[in-house]
């Protein structure tokens, strides 16, 4: 078999090409630090490559939205902080006001000051998100959420919160009906109330002493005072009960029906206090509202003065309760947003980590992929030199 020195030539300079192109492919790798550059290096690896990347842009936008809950939900329980604080102070104030020593002038002090509260207190409720929004605007307002009306405050926004739109909801604003204006009246169970009461007795806020007993129907206390002294009928739903006809003795607890309740002082004929049942309708900014004027007027009587002071400490705890309810709802969203971005983190981790082994290069493999290709290139290039010189021509005279 006859080998043409133009055959040799052109298979050593095509070795020589093939161990270049071996060579360039192992550099560029090492110079990248990828072992694909191109999809058709390797196509599974590729398309793993894509997903995981698309996983760390998921896990990226669930970061921004957890973030941005986080700054909310931190304004939202610093807002209900400095509303708690309000209502201890306005609680103080309260205190203060039943003080036997105080006059009218002393009264309608502290009904000023509790009215610059309630101002305050509006102003925290009304308090912005620093991005164009209110921290308690619920699903959305255009204006701010809390408008004081001439009947009191009312809220514009539509209850409800609204979230991130992640993989994982996460609030972007909070309540603001159910913070401040949806506290349960009363005791939580029933309401005391003084209607009609002309005498100096005035009704405690009462408690439960039997759930099980618990009707839900209103009730009223009637007195009637005559020459024999003063008697009391319950009447349950405005049909008589067997408390009636009862001799009445000033702070002795009444119980009927799993409540009890006790009512104080001298009450006048034909006086009536109610008990109704409680419900989710209480508003903070009522209970200062009715404080205020009560404590505002120079002519309150004693027995009204009582009630007054009774009623707004029990409406202030109510309202206080509330606020301490959804400022911990914020608390335990501000854990649970550090529980997510651990999820988060933990997510984009494991997909940073499937991308790596579906594209990174193996450093020590590499290194060594590359000497032993650059060890059979620099061979080549030797016989390529020694095929040079075999031609015939090189030996004629």
């Amino acid at each position: 078999m006859r080998i043409s020195t133009a055959s040799a030539f052109d298979t050593g300079i095509a070795t020589l090409q093939q161990r270049q192109g071996e060579l360039n492919a192992a550099q560029q790798q090492l110079t990248s630090g990828k072992r694909i550059s191109r999809l058709s290096d390797d196509p599974v690896a590729a398309a793993r490559a894509e997903r995981a990347r698309a996983a760390q842009a998921r896990a990226d936008a669930d970061q921004r939205g957890v973030d941005a809950s986080r700054a909310i939900v931190a304004q939202v329980e610093s807002a209900l902080g400095d509303a708690g604080d309000l209502v201890q102070q306005a609680r103080e104030l309260l205190v203060a006001a039943g003080n036997s020593s105080y006059g009218p002038g002393e009264r309608q002090g502290i009904a000023r000051q509790l009215a610059a509260i309630r101002s305050q207190l509006l102003q925290v409720a009304n308090r912005g998100d620093g991005a164009g929004g209110w921290l308690f605007s619920g699903q959305g307002v255009a204006a701010e959420p809390f408008v004081d009306a001439p009947g009191g405050v009312t809220y514009a926004a539509t209850s409800g919160t609204t979230h991130t739109a992640s993989s994982e909801p996460l609030p972007l604003a909070a309540d603001g009906r159910g913070a401040f204006l949806e506290a349960r009246s009363g005791n939580g169970v029933f309401v005391t109330a003084a209607s009609g009461v002309a005498g100096s007795a005035w009704i405690d806020a009462g408690g439960v002493t039997d759930p099980s007993q618990i009707t839900g129907l209103p009730y009223s206390v009637q007195f009637s005072v005559g020459g024999a002294g003063s008697t009391f009928t319950v009447l349950r739903n405005g049909a008589a009960t067997a408390l009636t006809n009862v001799p009445y003795v000033s702070g002795q607890a009444i119980q009927i029906d799993g409540m009890a309740f006790t009512i104080t002082g001298a009450p006048a004929n034909g006086d009536n206090f109610t008990i109704t049942p409680s419900g989710p309708t209480l508003s903070v900014f009522d209970a200062l509202d009715q404080a205020v004027a009560a404590l505002g007027n120079p002519g309150l009587s004693a027995g009204a003065l009582a009630q007054t002071v009774a009623d707004g400490l029990r409406d202030v705890d109510a309202a206080a309760m509330q606020l301490n309810g959804a400022r911990a709802d914020a608390g335990s969203w501000l854990q649970r947003l550090d529980n997510v971005q651990q999820r988060v983190g933990d997510h984009k981790l494991l997909a940073q980590t499937e991308q790596s082994n579906a594209e990174d290069l193996d450093m020590v493999h590499a290194i060594s992929d590359f000497q032993l290709k650059q060890t059979g290139y620099d061979a080549a290039l030797r016989a390529y030199s020694m095929v040079q010189r075999l031609s015939l021509f090189d030996y004629l005279p």
